[in-house]
Order: C-alpha cells, then structure tokens, then sequence
C-alpha cells in the first residue's frame, strides 16, 4: 500500500520505522515546521519525524495548515492508499481526511473515549489511572472520536512516570499500528464506534499546574510529579543556604509521615502534604543535573521547602 505518514514528535518515530520496516511504500511525509531552537533561539530544527523521514529519503512536507486548496490538492496528488497519524499536531480538514482511497488513521495514547485530546499520557498518570493504552481510530472530523478498530491495554505501576510509559506506548503503538495495516490490507479491519459514557479531554498542560502545592494530599502531589516527569517538571522552591532557589522534582513515591505542608520530616527529603508524605528521590537545580536525593543533599546546606 502507498502510505502518507503525519507526524511530529519522538513518540511517533517507532511506528514510522516499523511501518518502512515492513516494506510498506512511505510516498510522503508531513510534520510540524522547524521550530527556532539553540540558546539563541536562532537555529531553526527539525522535528524528530523529519529527520528520521530524510534518513530514509523520504520527501517532506511542512505545512503550518492544510485548509487551503492548494495543499489539500498537493495531498491528493500522492494518490495514496492510507495516511497513517500519530501526534501530528495539525487538525485534519475534511478534504485531507477523504484524501485517500481508505481514509486516516490514527494511533491514540489512551483507551478512548478516556483521554481524548492533546495530553492523554499526563493526563492518565495525573489521574492516577491504573491502565492506559494505544488505539488505532479511523479519523473523522472530531476530536479523537472517529471508531475505533484496535487497542492494547498498558499497566500504569505505581512509581511510572510519563517518560516511561511515553516509551512504552510508543513501542507498543509501532507494533498495533502494523497489525492494523496488515488488516486493513486483507480488508477485514473491524471497526467499532466509541461508548457515548466516559468521554475525558486531556487538556494541554498549564505551566501553573508545575508548581507543587504541598497542601493536597500526598497521591495527588506524587502523581503530579511523575505526570510531569520529565517534561516540563513538577517544580517547587526551596531555600538553599539562605538563596530562595526553584527546584525541579523529577520523581518521588509516597511515605510514611505526616506534618504541616511541606515540612522537611526527615534525612531522605520525606515532604509532609496536607494528608500523608512523599518522598523525593530525584531533584534538579535550575542549569544543573538531575541528582538523587542523597547526592543533592549533599550540595546544600540549610534546606527549606517553601
């Protein structure tokens, strides 16, 4: 089959390898622009979907929209089978949707309708759900609603972050999406509208919500911080030395304690919430490294959470 691939993020490169890898015919492949990047802001880069697709000489395209006529035609003129998208970034309008002989497909982070939009991994972790997973859905012009027609389900553990089960996903989307190809191929992909009940959106994430309130309870804060882990981090200030300093906090797991909100309890950075504790494990100082509790410990005197 010829196949059109939108895409943007790292998260998406797996399933664009593994469909290249199992000899399906990539005609073309559409990301988000090259964004300003560097210290300066003055290098423009490349989205990690358009370098993988320039490894294997596969043509690019970088609309910032595809409601013109012009580009929807450009996208007719591939004559393509299937356009296959996973965190691509732009909304499809109903002319690219009909752009192929079979329609779009999607690879979706969550066990829809839960979770449809932008966030779904943070959302999930945030949540505290205890399973998340990847759905292909064939687009329609709604958000994250069209039937879907695959789905395995992943295990969200305890202590997992969003860069883990990132990860996870994201190999787990490679191998779905070929098995959803090979049917869709045969003609026998089955397709299932989604549950009216149960319908989440997952919001873009607010930088408001980085910053650690100590006063919830000690669930929310840990599942806060490894939502967030490791973009963009959960943060908090701290006093270091007598220099009010923001500190990321990378990951963490609950504990044993209790004390007024943001008490230092004990030797091992064990924080008091407005109802139980959590234990810091990994902190990073704003331009510094990501150290563990013991190492940080180390580097500072006089520490206080504000």
């Amino acid at each position: 089959m010829r196949v059109v691939f939108m895409g943007t993020p790292d998260f998406s490169v797996p399933v664009l390898t593994a469909i290249i890898g199992h000899g399906y015919e990539v005609v073309a492949v559409y990301s988000q622009p090259p964004r300003a990047a560097g210290r300066r802001g003055l290098e423009l880069t490349k989205t990690p979907v358009h370098q993988k697709a320039e490894e294997f000489g596969i043509p690019v395209f970088t609309p910032k929209s595809l409601r013109s006529e012009e580009e929807q035609q450009k996208f007719r003129e591939l004559e393509a089978d299937v356009a296959i998208v996973v965190a691509y970034g732009l909304l499809l309008p109903l002319p690219i949707l009909e752009g192929t002989r079979l329609g779009c497909y999607n690879g979706h982070a969550s066990l829809l309708p839960r979770w449809r939009g932008a966030a779904p991994i943070q959302r999930a972790i945030m949540a505290g759900d205890k399973e998340t997973g990847m759905m292909i859905m064939k687009m329609d012009e709604g958000l994250d609603t069209g039937p879907v027609a695959m789905v395995e389900k992943v295990a969200i553990t305890e202590n997992m972050t969003t860069g883990e089960l990132h990860d996870k996903l994201s190999m787990t989307g490679a191998d779905l999406m070929i098995r959803a190809l090979g049917a869709l191929e045969r003609e026998s992909l089955a397709l299932r509208e989604q549950e009216e009940d149960g319908v989440l959106y997952a919001a873009k994430i607010d930088k408001a919500e980085a910053r650690i309130d100590w006063s919830k309870p000690a669930v929310t804060v840990h599942n806060t911080i490894r939502g967030l882990s490791p973009f963009p981090g959960s943060w908090c200030e701290m006093e270091i030395g007598g220099k009010v300093e923001r500190v990321k906090i990378l990951r963490s797991h609950l504990a044993e304690g209790s004390g007024a909100a943001g008490t230092i309890l004990d030797d091992k950075l064990t924080i008091a919430c407005g109802e139980g504790a959590v234990q810091l494990l990994t902190l990073q100082r704003a331009g510094g490294k990501a150290l563990q509790a013991s190492e940080f410990l180390r580097g500072v005197a006089d520490l206080r959470v504000l």
